[in-house]
This record gives C-alpha cells, structure tokens and sequence, in this order.
C-alpha cells in the first residue's frame, strides 16, 4: 500500500454543500476501492497564478489517502469527469506503508487536532479582555518594558503591569 495526498482545485462559487457531497464521493470513491481515507485539509479560497475556466480564484482542499495505483486512477478519472473540478494533482508521498501504520497516524492527527484546539481556547481564554458590565469601563492588564538609569552602560530593565481603562460606547 501507498500513501497518497491528492490537491483538488474545485469551482470557489460552489456552495458549501455542494463542495462538502464532492469531498463526500471522494471519500466513498477510496474506500470503495479498498483504501484507507486519513484526513481532509481543507485550505480555502485563494487566488490562482493564472486564469482557469474564466476564474481567478479556486477552492483548495488536500486530500490525504493510502491505497493503491488502480485506486488512484479511478480517483483521477472521476474527477476529471466532475464539472466542479477545475484542476488536481496526485502526489506519492510513502512508497510502502501499511494499514496499521495509517491507522495509527489518524489517531496521532485527531489527538494533535484536539491539543491544538484545547490551546487555542486556553490562549483566547487568557488573552481575553475583563468588561466591566456596572461601569461599561473595559479593562486589560498589558506588561510594560521601563528602562532605568544605573551607573553603569547597561539600563536594568524592570517589568511593570499596567491598566488600561477604555469607556466603551453604549449608544449603540
């Protein structure tokens, strides 16, 4: 078995539906043909390096995949025939991998998905700003740099904590 990363360009004035049934019969196309689906990274709208089919702009998507040749050319004969496909590329990235190996890496993938997630919402949680409901007076405690004089060529550099007081505009 192989493993596979398939970059699918599809039409970017789609709707959100439409694009999630042809990743959808992607998925079904794999497994059908005894694959092994890993994971969908999905890079949004971009802007393309040149014009295809009167559009400057495509969808991106990265389609992770283990499987085998014929596998591959059944995906590719299906996406040329789909007419929300404007372009793709198959690239081999592992010559010889097995199913436990691949099943193991969705694993990894989905745990390292979910820290990264669980930091994300410990950062915003942190950096989030206190609101004063009574007052409308929004407050955040920022560390400020102060240089001070010594004797010597090198400034001490003391560390401060500062309030900042914003009147918030209730008119609204």
């Amino acid at each position: 078995m192989r493993k596979y990363e398939t970059i699918v360009i599809s039409d970017p004035d789609l709707q959100d539906q439409t694009r999630t049934e042809l990743f959808d019969k992607i998925r079904d196309i794999i497994t059908r043909e005894n694959g092994i689906f890993l994971y969908l990274d999905d890079w949004g709208s971009k802007k393309l390096a040149y014009e295809i089919r009167k559009k400057l702009r495509g969808h991106y998507a990265c389609l992770t995949f283990g499987g085998t040749g014929d596998l591959v050319k059944e995906l590719e004969r299906n996406l040329r025939l789909n007419e929300n496909v404007m372009k793709f590329m198959t690239i081999l990235v592992s010559d010889d991998v097995t199913a436990e190996s691949l099943a193991q890496e969705v694993k990894d993938a989905e745990a390292a998905k979910a820290a990264s997630d669980a930091a994300q919402a410990a950062a915003v949680a942190e950096n989030a700003t206190k609101t004063d409901a009574d007052t409308g007076v929004e407050t955040s405690e920022e560390p400020v740099k102060t240089a001070q004089a010594s004797g010597s060529d090198k400034p001490a550099v003391q560390t401060e904590t500062q309030t900042a007081e914003t009147v918030t505009d209730d008119q609204n």
